[in-house]
């Protein structure tokens, strides 16, 4: 099944796979509860993924387990009407990304929660370390201290001139405050400028452009739910503005950002729901050690370079995991 019939699945109540195969086992139903921090186009994919895998570790919907959906689509305030409701439903596990993490737990400490993705946790205060979580959070972090630097010298590559660089961060997303001050630092050790640019909202982007009146040269987009809510806008933005971008996630670059290099996210919402296989069948988060990313993704967007002008190095070019044309 791809990735289009995954997501179009995810949104209704009618069962993901056929209940015919096998007759539902007798008794209540597991519950899933997913808190998906974006919408169904930002994340819906990913967790398509996370869905197919409880599918190969034997939990079908409709017959071992029941999978109830919330999309807070980039309102923070969501997240803790969300988790309220899942607690009222008594769900088994919830599913969530780090923006959501907080909330969840000031609500239950109870319900065991799995976190697909996550910056800092340990330094967050969500967990107590990686190899022994503690509490009722586990799950998997993208923690890489080095990972900023990386980008922006896979930046440098492509668009070796630039020596003004503008961060977009959203301060009120922890984690994206934190790969920001990183992606600054990098940007400083190489010698270049550095413009941060601060939003709380969405309607806080256009003004972060029109505050740039070409200062930069390039745009450092930071992992948030907001922000990759709002792609399209922020590349619409940076092509005015001819201003070459790099991203953390592939979807940004499908949605014409220039490129993207970071944890591959299908691999970590299949590893998340590992994490669910084991909690259902006894295992307590506490004793469960967060993980980090295996895999890692190079995108390109050759459309978007041409539009900007740039001619990518055909050495480059094979180097990336996917080119987008």
């Amino acid at each position: 099944m791809n990735r289009r019939e995954f997501i179009t699945l995810l949104g209704g109540a009618a069962t993901v796979w056929p209940l015919a195969a096998r007759a539902q086992q007798a008794g209540k139903l597991r519950t899933v509860g997913i808190l998906a921090p974006g919408t169904r186009s930002s994340h819906g994919a990913w967790f398509a993924e996370f869905v197919h895998r409880l599918h190969e570790l034997g939990w079908i919907e409709g017959r071992d387990i029941t999978i109830e959906y919330r999309w807070a689509e980039g309102h923070i305030e969501r997240y803790h009407e969300i988790a309220v409701e899942f607690a009222r439903l008594k769900v088994d596990v919830i599913v969530t990304t780090a923006p959501a993490l907080p909330a969840v737990q000031q609500v239950t400490s109870a319900i065991p929660i799995v976190f697909a993705l996550s910056g800092d946790p340990v330094g967050a205060g969500l967990i107590a370390s990686l190899a022994r979580p503690g509490g009722n959070a586990t799950g998997l972090s993208m923690l890489s201290p080095d990972t900023a630097g990386k980008r922006l010298e896979l930046l440098r590559e492509v668009v070796p001139a630039f020596r003004q660089l503008a961060v977009l961060v959203n301060l009120g997303f922890p984690d994206s405050v934190q790969e920001g001050s990183e992606a600054q630092a990098a940007a400083r050790a190489l010698g270049l400028e550095v413009i941060q640019l601060e939003i709380r909202r969405a309607g806080d982007i256009a003004s972060s452009f029109e505050s740039l009146k070409d200062r930069a040269e390039a745009l450092y987009v930071t992992g948030d739910p907001l922000l990759n809510v709002n792609r399209i806008r922020i590349n619409t933005f940076a092509l005015i503005a001819r201003l070459p971008t790099m991203y953390p996630f592939r979807e940004n670059v499908e949605a014409g950002g220039l490129m993207s290099y970071g944890p591959n996210m299908p691999d970590l919402f299949r590893r998340a729901a590992g994490y669910v296989d084991r909690i259902l069948r006894g295992a307590k988060p506490a004793d469960l050690p967060v993980e980090q990313p295996i895999k890692f993704d190079l995108i390109i967007n050759l459309t978007t370079a041409k539009a900007l002008g740039i001619t990518i190095p055909e050495s480059f070019l094979v180097r990336a995991d996917e080119v987008i044309e």
